[in-house]
């Protein structure tokens, strides 16, 4: 199980876990309603510490992350942000999706396509629903 040390966990992360679990976006509570239960047949967690980043969305058995970001993230400092910390998690080994708050609640079939397709190649034995 990937995930972050107790340390980090207990002094900084899961109080912002929590909270964001409580409290999510309109396009991330979407997303997660569509991911929850194994509706893609494939176990997703919504909000999970790896490392010292936060993912929205990552189903561990097959190494994806599922971002959904906001108007923030067109900011040019927010986009810089978020080039690295994909890399780095990228470096871990996961494969980073992301997607904006409009696509996930405008066009959630192409969302939910897109993140099956990648679910049939990085998941073994996976069966789309």
């Amino acid at each position: 199980m990937f995930t972050t040390d107790a340390k980090r966990w207990k002094t900084s992360l899961k109080a912002y876990t929590q909270h964001n679990r409580k409290h999510p976006t309109p396009a991330e509570n979407h997303l997660w309603q569509e991911l929850r239960g194994n509706k893609l047949n494939a176990p997703f967690r919504r909000q999970h510490a790896i490392e010292s980043f936060i993912v929205d969305f990552v189903c561990l058995a097959a190494w994806l992350i599922v971002e959904v970001d906001g108007s923030i993230h067109g900011d040019e400092s927010q986009a810089e942000y978020d080039g690295g910390r994909t890399h780095e998690l990228q470096e871990y080994g996961f494969l980073v999706l992301r997607f904006t708050n409009e696509e996930v609640l405008h066009n959630t079939p192409k969302v939910l396509k897109t993140i099956a397709e990648h679910l049939a190649v990085l998941y073994p034995n996976y069966e789309p629903r």
